[in-house]
């Protein structure tokens, strides 16, 4: 048997590609060359729209292993990315705009949740592979397609506020990195891992309802009125989650 025929190698492969999937979502911006402040506040909204329903769909899927686990999680995002963002706020941070590419520490903060978000696929992509291969490869690519409009609410918040498409598909790409890396132990020691899931899954849910009304909303409303950013977020809620709907 060759190497690569290997499962664990089939998993990682696998996994590897749904966080490569993660940034075709910044190809849009490949294309717009002029962004206005009436862009900016809805990219924000949409941004908003895409993470509640993500965070929905977190907290449900963890709901139907563990309510209580998915709560706790949610209270240890919250408590977690309220610290790191006064944590933040009191420092100065030489060198971020150049490493980021972006004017704004938040973004920093942005990055971590949706790559703690990366953590909870990871595990799920693995737990599927313990399962059997072809339910593994069927939620590999449903997750891989799914991280495309993460991605794309990745680079809906980086873009504008001055990073370049290329460092928005990269970071993106980066954000979903510890899908592959967890992936691999979800997989071989599939019990231990499926019983802390739904705390990851709340966890990851919380952080993401922070930032949107903590940021990105507040954001939003100081480009365009609160009736075009109501607006936007329950487009980008309807479209996630006919998104969501149509995976399955």
């Amino acid at each position: 048997m060759e190497w690569i025929d290997l499962p664990v190698v089939q998993v990682f492969i696998y996994a590897l590609i749904t966080a490569l999937a993660t940034g075709l979502g910044a190809l849009p911006f490949f294309f717009i060359d002029n962004i206005s402040d009436s862009f900016l506040g809805k990219s924000n909204a949409v941004a908003a729209g895409l993470m509640l329903a993500a965070s929905y769909s977190l907290i449900f899927e963890g709901y139907n292993e563990s309510e209580w686990m998915t709560l706790a999680g949610m209270l240890a995002g919250v408590f977690l990315v309220v610290i790191a963002n006064k944590w933040l706020e009191g420092r100065s941070t030489p060198g971020l705009e150049d490493v980021v590419g972006g004017k704004r520490k938040q973004m920093l903060i942005f990055l971590g949740i949706m790559t703690v978000h990366s953590f909870a696929e990871g595990v799920s992509v693995g737990v599927s592979f313990a399962s059997t291969m072809e339910f593994g490869v069927f939620i590999a690519i449903a997750i891989a397609i799914h991280n495309i409009p993460e991605g794309l609410a990745i680079s809906l918040v980086m873009v504008p506020n001055g990073t370049s498409p290329l460092k928005a598909a990269g970071w993106s790409i980066f954000s979903s990195l510890p899908q592959p890396l967890m992936a691999v132990p979800a997989f071989l020691f599939v019990e231990t891992f499926r019983e802390y899931l739904p705390f990851g899954l709340g966890f990851a849910a919380g952080a993401m309802i922070w930032m949107v009304f903590a940021d990105l909303v507040p954001d939003a409303l100081e480009k365009c009125s609160p009736h075009t950013i109501g607006l936007w977020v329950t487009l980008a809620i309807l479209a996630m989650s006919a998104f969501q709907t149509l995976l399955g």
